[in-house]
């Protein structure tokens, strides 16, 4: 495995500033498209600090600004809030899942690398949680093609669901096999294979400090 350094970094927040540094980041990218969120995502909500939850921040090493965000949320107690919205397939909805929501990188931040860090961060977390499958909603086409790049398939055959937690707005709704990612991408020799699996990247920390330690000891 090869050592390598990004021009940012990835942490799970800890903090009031990581989560506040997380909601500027999305309140900006995503009210270009929808103007009504950017009051309502410009502050950390219920979900965020929730025990379910992991949300990670991406901050440029240069100059420190928070430049790209992801949130997951396990359904280990509850239902996650895609789960309220539509029925999963059989085989994915009694597993363990992660939905991964507010998925934001600033707007006019040159580096395509900090998407690949934040799911990198993603799919470590959720194999060390055990979590089986991650689900995401995709609003338009375009963002169902980058997820399928990454290796999500589409659970609906390419049909919109509304989810209510997304202001009722239609989406598509993928899926991605934790557990048969490595083997997955190995076996079509996956562009993201290298990066993902054989690549370690110092500079990508998805677990909380206390819960390094604890792992470490």
């Amino acid at each position: 495995m090869s050592r390598h350094e990004l021009q940012f970094a990835v942490r799970h927040a800890q903090t009031d500033v990581d989560l506040r540094a997380a909601c500027a980041v999305r309140a900006t990218a995503y009210g270009r498209h929808l103007p009504n969120v950017t009051s309502l995502w410009s502050e950390p909500d219920a979900l965020d600090r929730s025990p379910d939850s992991a949300v990670f921040v991406a901050f440029c090493k240069r100059t420190g600004e928070a430049v790209g965000t992801i949130r997951l949320t396990t359904n280990a107690y509850q239902p996650t809030q895609i789960e309220q919205s539509t029925a999963l397939p059989h085989g994915i909805g009694e597993r363990s899942i992660a939905e991964l929501t507010r998925f934001a990188v600033r707007a006019g931040h040159a580096d395509p690398g900090v998407k690949l860090g934040l799911m990198k961060a993603a799919y470590l977390y959720c194999l060390a949680h055990q979590v089986h499958w991650m689900v995401i909603g995709a609003r338009n086409a375009a963002l169902a093609r980058q997820y399928k790049r990454l290796g999500f398939t589409d659970l609906a055959g390419g049909a919109m669901v509304p989810l209510a937690h997304a202001a009722d707005l239609p989406h598509r709704v993928l899926a991605f096999d934790v557990v048969s990612a490595e083997r997955n991408w190995f076996a079509v020799r996956h562009p993201l294979y290298e990066f993902m699996v054989r690549h370690y990247h110092p500079d990508i920390r998805p677990f909380a400090a206390g819960a390094a330690a604890a792992a470490a000891a």
